[in-house]
């Protein structure tokens, strides 16, 4: 009698949590413009790009206090308005941020797999969430989506453990897909794994800096990216 052929043990389950501006959808001309009028309306001068682009990810009253550079008397609150205001303005007119390359091939490849889990951590308030994958038609695709209206702030990590609780996931099963600082060190402080993305705001070195597991350069390398973290996880035997 033939023998049984050795069973083939399940894939270990995975919770992948995508920032969406700078990882999923390039945003920067509509932020950036944006930008500019809520500075214009409050009469304080523009920052450069590179410095306006260095706080998408956070929440929009952190993001403005960050710009502010501790200056007395600014005005945090009006600015946070007009930018809202603005953005919302240029959405009825301006076509909807397109995703990067690849983005959604890699994210309906990764849902089709049964151990995988998708979820979002974001900035960006809910409405313009939603707005967005009616959009690009990805309605339904992510389990769960943390926002500014639910949380705090990046880099604090309430987003990633809500998003843990949930969908019933560990720290351990899970990896933040993310292009700035706040992501990786969101990532780390609930005890998830790190896979930062190169194409958005903040530069590779500060990624590498503050910790992200692995790097990629193309959505396209995110499946790879995502199996070496999780391989290199299980071999040191990481909680």
């Amino acid at each position: 009698m033939d023998a049984a052929p050795p069973s083939v043990p399940a894939p270990s389950p995975l919770l992948v949590l995508f920032d969406c501006d700078g990882t999923l959808v390039d945003s920067q001309h509509m932020i950036v413009a944006a930008m500019t009028s809520a500075h214009a309306l409050n009469g304080i001068a523009l920052p450069s790009r590179e410095r306006l682009l260095s706080v998408v990810g956070l929440s929009l009253n952190e993001a403005f206090l960050s710009l502010s550079g501790g200056a007395t008397g600014y005005p945090v609150a009006a600015m946070a308005e007009a930018y809202r205001d603005a953005y919302l303005a240029l959405r009825e007119r301006a076509p909807m941020e397109p995703l990067f390359p690849d983005a959604r091939e890699v994210i309906a490849a990764l849902r089709a797999r049964p151990e995988v889990t998708l979820g979002i951590v974001t900035g960006k308030a809910r409405r313009g969430v939603d707005r967005l994958l009616a959009a690009h038609d990805m309605e339904g695709w992510f389990a769960t989506i943390q926002t500014a209206d639910d949380a705090p702030s990046k880099p604090h990590p309430a987003m990633v453990q809500q998003a843990l609780r949930a969908v019933g996931a560990l720290p351990e099963e899970t990896v933040v897909v993310g292009d700035t600082t706040y992501d990786v060190l969101m990532a780390l402080q609930a005890g998830a794994s790190a896979l930062g993305v190169t194409w958005g705001y903040h530069k590779a070195e500060d990624l590498r800096l503050a910790g992200a597991h692995r790097l990629v350069d193309a959505f396209s390398a995110v499946p790879g990216a995502l199996a070496a973290i999780t391989a290199a996880r299980a071999a040191s035997g990481t909680p």
